[in-house]
């Protein structure tokens, strides 16, 4: 049975947030608010967690997680990011854009997407996925919450509860954060490319 944290969506409570982030650390998968949709997430080390993940969303292993940060300096840690990529992302970051890299050794292998090894990167602009994420000290590995059979993202914590109380350890509710999932930007050799056009995209962005 999970837990069910209400979480305000502006001024975070700090008390609720640690405890949040002591479930994370304790191998716990976690569904949270960000600035497109709702998530699930669990810390970069959690093997188990990524495969629930798996199970949950009914994913084959091409699929790409994301990894939350920060910042732009955690960014760099995980990811290989040229000069352009670097303008690109200072410009569009924080904001509901994922960001296709090439891993750097830091990242686990199974994250990565097992031919192009690459990794799938974002910083949210969300005040509660910023807390969870400064308390924790390193990104949550994360993947939008879009159920088998469904094209948008869950959008009722409520809802999510009732569906997933014994897959998850914690659902916070964060009150609703949209369902367009977030604009997907391939950064490879300097060029760019749109995966997919989603929240935040903006034609004149991207010519």
């Amino acid at each position: 049975m999970s837990q069910f944290f209400q979480i305000h969506p502006v001024n975070p409570q700090s008390r609720l947030i640690q405890q949040a982030v002591e479930i994370i650390r304790a191998d716990g998968l976690v569904v949270y608010p960000t600035d497109s949709s709702y998530a699930l997430g669990c810390h970069v080390g959690d093997k188990t967690g990524m495969e629930r993940i798996r199970r949950i969303r009914n994913l084959d292993n091409r699929h790409n997680f994301t990894l939350m940060c920060r910042d732009l300096s955690e960014i760099s840690t995980y990811a290989k990011v040229d000069n352009s990529s670097y303008r690109l992302l200072k410009s569009l970051t924080p904001g509901p854009y994922t960001f296709i890299l090439k891993a750097t050794h830091e990242v686990p292998r199974r994250l990565q997407n097992p031919k192009r090894k690459t990794i799938g990167i974002r910083v949210p602009d969300h005040p509660v996925s910023q807390a969870l994420l400064d308390q924790l000290g390193e990104p949550l590995m994360s993947s939008t919450l879009i159920l088998p059979g469904r094209e948008l993202p869950e959008t009722d914590a409520h809802d999510i509860r009732d569906r997933l109380e014994h897959d998850v350890d914690l659902v916070i509710d964060g009150e609703s954060c949209g369902l367009e999932p977030t604009t997907v930007i391939e950064l490879e050799d300097g060029s760019m490319q749109v995966l997919r056009k989603g929240r935040g995209y903006d034609d004149a962005l991207f010519k």
